[in-house]
């Protein structure tokens, strides 16, 4: 099979894997009931987290022969984001807040989220680097926050109806032509959750905007060439950084374009 045909092959089988545990979850019962998977949106609305683990198993299921190193970033991904999403802490917020309380000595768990992201981030980075001859300390540095910089980010974005889905899926258009594993799952299961997520049915909460996030970091990583790698990684810190000051919702409101983008498909 060719790159390219390899590529569609993962795309499409990380839709149909996401359409078919989306279903799953929608008419079985789930660990700890469905209320427990509940949350209230913006618009007041009770909407189901379990688009997250959907996405989860979907494209760690889509990548586990082709990608595994990919497939084991998901499931950590998603697990720190399902401790957070199932263990909501009030008090802090944002990444300054998480990690604010680390240097009190408080382990929150969106510090535990941060842990075991920077953590996942480095190992899968030193395994997909440890045969580069050119890799050095500083590429496995700039990587890792690469990949764990772009899982926080995609998840900031996730305060509208498929707002998330829609930057995940933009993205990996974008990185599309590098014909990286990552990138195609990624943009297979955005696709696939989109219409219960603009729907307002459904939201990937930190159990799928983690993961995914962490994946489009790590294609990024594998296919971008050092400078692009700076780029890219300075961009993603750079927008984390804005958000603890700026309001993302505010500023996209605001601005032609990204409004009708933001707004389009909504209900």
């Amino acid at each position: 099979m060719s790159a390219a045909g390899h590529q569609l092959a993962i795309l499409a089988g990380s839709a149909a894997f996401t359409t078919a545990a989306t279903a799953w979850w929608r008419h079985r019962g789930v660990p700890g009931g469905h209320r427990r998977w509940t949350r209230t949106n913006h618009a007041g609305q009770n909407v189901s987290l379990l688009e997250g683990p959907s996405l989860v198993l979907a494209t760690s299921a889509a990548l586990a022969y082709s990608d595994p190193t990919g497939a084991v970033l998901c499931l950590a991904g998603g697990s720190v984001g399902a401790w957070d999403d199932l263990h909501p802490d009030a008090a802090r917020k944002g990444l300054a807040g998480h990690l604010g309380a680390l240097t009190r000595g408080e382990v929150s768990p969106g510090a535990l989220k941060v842990l075991g992201l920077g953590s996942s981030a480095m190992f899968v980075v030193w395994t997909n680097q440890r045969d580069d001859v050119d890799a050095g300390w500083a590429d496995l540095v700039l990587g890792s926050v690469l990949v764990a910089g772009t899982a926080n980010l995609i998840n900031l974005f996730d305060l509208r109806p498929g707002r998330a889905l829609k930057v995940a899926a933009l993205s990996s258009l974008a990185l599309w032509h590098r014909r990286d594993p990552a990138v195609a799952a990624v943009l297979g299961a955005s696709l696939a959750s989109l219409p219960l997520d603009l729907a307002g049915e459904s939201m990937m909460g930190d159990t799928g905007a983690n993961p995914l996030g962490a994946l489009l970091g790590l294609g990024a990583m594998r296919s971008l060439n050092r400078s692009e790698r700076l780029v890219a990684t300075g961009a993603v810190v750079g927008l984390t950084l804005l958000s603890e000051r700026v309001s993302f919702s505010a500023v996209i409101a605001s601005t032609p374009g990204l409004r009708e983008l933001d707004q389009w498909g909504r209900a």
